[in-house]
């Protein structure tokens, strides 16, 4: 009897290991591309609403920015790169490059410039 209270112990264990292991994962940690993580910070939130008002129709790669802070849009890629410039975990040098490299367009100085306005 002993060895099965040991035994499951271990499982249950095991088993809070590759949960934590799939939130990290799918971004559910502090530092992933998660939508809900802007939530917590009502500053963030507010900077994402000015760029959506003031900067919604330049684009970012080949969507208008409109698009990629909407609900439609799959791509977290963007919420969570300027939510970082807001918090101040990218420099404006270092938002620049990241958009720039993922949104290949050659096109999306307007939209950083304006981006950079509602700091």
């Amino acid at each position: 009897m002993q060895d099965d209270k040991v035994g499951g112990r271990f499982q249950m264990a095991g088993g809070a290991l590759l949960a934590a292991a799939l939130f990290a994962l799918t971004g559910c940690g502090p530092n992933g591309f998660a939508r809900d993580s802007v939530v917590e910070s009502k500053g963030a939130e507010g900077f994402l609403d000015r760029i959506q008002q003031n900067c919604g129709k330049l684009s970012v790669g080949d969507s208008p920015i409109n698009f990629l802070l909407s609900t439609s849009s799959n791509d977290v890629t963007f919420v969570d790169m300027t939510s970082k410039l807001y918090l101040g975990q990218f420099s404006r040098k270092d938002y620049t490059d990241g958009i720039n490299a993922f949104y290949v367009t050659g096109t999306n100085q307007p939209a950083l410039d304006c981006i950079f306005k509602q700091q």
